[in-house]
């Protein structure tokens, strides 16, 4: 329907031609138009002053705080990984990461939240004298993986990095990438593999032998502790430890045994012992003070269960679990031996009738806390390698106590998933990477067939590499 509404669009001309010249009415805009836009163009001129000229608080050089960088957060790193701003100045936070990421000032109570994935925050630095400060982020573990840099405060009246200036966040997130740099990360690649494997103190996921007691009952004690632990060579933490190792003791059990689990308490604060993946009573759950009292600094607690099936299981800290599992209290329960897919063509891998596995072993995956990430408790080099003979199967237990899902790869070998938390599964299938998320545990068989040195890691990238080389969730598969 045609109108005549004055501010709908003039019909379309046909091409080629020329525009119609207005009627007599309409060949000017009018004095009232004019003067309204010469006004506005007054009200734009006027705050474009005001911004560049107007009183101190808006000004980058008047201590009015104005004055900002932007650092951007990543697993992990800052980047860039030194900034420098003015007194009075502020940074501008981003969270470009899939975790959790802060953003503190060492030695100064400014900090920004902890920034979700994909949030920001504009931390004010305020009355922050003029000097050097270390930054980093303060999520335990994430500091010791490499989030850390310095932040300079210039004096008053000291102009903003230019746009675009590498202190300033307009430069390579963290480097800025000359051809020495290049050069540099790639010597330290080297460097850090031919370190492998890597001598350090502490082995952990150690069988630990129980105390037989009459009638049967089999015993074990653990101790919780904070311990020194090296993660990986000459990188020594407080660890949250059961009887000082990370992971704890690997607990070995058959159905229908009577076991009692005795824990000792030697922290500065209350803990308890969650069994996740065994059925047991609901006073045994491990949840305080839900189920249970908390076990207080110098106290103990029995826990008593007698497991029923066949179960691939762990045991951790739940009260305040966000501090003492990632710090290492954290350990392995195998229940008697989970039913293999024997006689059976899977993913065109025939599993032989008369099956030998020559060894079973879980692998503890961490991401956080003082371990940060780590097969087993230790980063690469530190990793303990995997010996095995051509022709050899093993059967490998995924457990993952960390706050990340873990993508598990194997190089050349297929992985047969068997069972899923323990639980054997109707239709194993076969997989080169295998997803593991917090809390679950994925059990896979692995014939080992051909020679070699075999890297096995997980395959989000920045859990196995940084700038400085090869670390984290690395090991390999060496088969003679």
């Amino acid at each position: 329907m045609l109108t005549t509404d004055p501010t709908s669009a003039p019909p379309e001309r046909p091409a080629g031609q020329p525009p119609s010249p207005p009627p007599d009415g309409d060949r000017g805009w009018g004095a009232g138009a004019a003067a309204v836009v010469v006004a506005v163009l007054a009200l734009v001129l006027a705050t474009i002053a005001v911004v560049f000229t107007g009183d101190d608080a808006g000004t980058a050089g008047g201590g009015g705080g104005a004055a900002a960088a932007t650092v951007d957060l990543s697993e992990f790193a800052l980047a860039p990984a030194s900034v420098t701003v003015p007194a009075g100045g502020s940074l501008e936070v981003t969270n470009s990461g899939s975790t959790a990421h802060n953003l503190s000032v060492s030695g100064a109570d400014i900090a920004t939240a902890d920034l979700a994935a994909g949030d920001s925050e504009t931390l004010d630095l305020g009355d922050l004298a003029p000097g050097t400060y270390d930054l980093l982020c303060t999520i335990p573990g994430h500091a010791d993986s490499g989030m850390t840099g310095t932040l300079t405060v210039t004096g008053e009246g000291a102009a903003a990095p230019a746009p675009g200036d590498a202190a300033a966040g307009g430069g390579h997130p963290g480097h800025d990438m000359s051809n020495g740099d290049y050069a540099a990360m790639s010597e330290a690649m080297d460097e850090s593999m031919a370190a492998y494997p890597a001598t350090t103190d502490g082995v952990g996921n150690q069988v630990l032998e129980p105390t037989i007691l009459a009638g049967g009952i089999k015993e074990f004690e653990l101790t919780a502790a904070i311990t020194p632990w090296e993660v990986e060579p000459g990188h020594v933490v407080d660890a949250w430890t059961y009887n000082g190792s990370v992971p704890g003791p690997r607990i070995n059990l058959d159905v229908g045994d009577q076991v009692r689990i005795v824990l000792h308490n030697d922290l500065p604060m209350a803990t308890d012992l969650h069994l996740h993946g065994l059925d047991v009573d609901n006073g045994m759950d491990g949840v305080a003070p839900l189920t249970q009292p908390s076990i207080q600094p110098g106290e103990s607690f029995t826990y008593e269960f007698v497991p029923g099936e066949p179960a691939v299981a762990m045991f951790h800290a739940h009260h305040h679990g966000q501090l003492q599992v990632p710090n290492g209290m954290l350990g392995t329960i195998l229940v008697g031996r989970i039913p293999l897919p024997v006689g059976r063509t899977v993913g065109g891998h025939p599993i032989p009738a008369d099956l030998a596995v020559s060894q079973e072993l879980p692998l503890v995956l961490n991401d956080s806390g003082v371990i940060g990430y780590s097969l087993n408790g230790k980063s690469f080099p530190a990793t303990a390698p995997i010996s095995a003979t051509r022709g050899d199967w093993i059967l490998v237990h995924y457990v993952n106590e960390g706050s990340q899902i873990h993508p598990m790869h194997l190089h050349q070998f297929d992985q047969v998933v068997v069972a899923k938390d323990g639980f054997p599964l109707d239709n194993p299938y076969v997989a080169d990477t295998v997803n593991v998320a917090p809390g679950e545990r994925y059990s896979v068989l692995i014939h080992l067939d051909d020679p070699g040195t075999w890297v096995w890691h997980c395959h989000i990238l920045n859990h196995v590499e940084r700038d400085t080389g090869m670390f984290g969730m690395v090991t390999a598969i060496v088969v003679s």
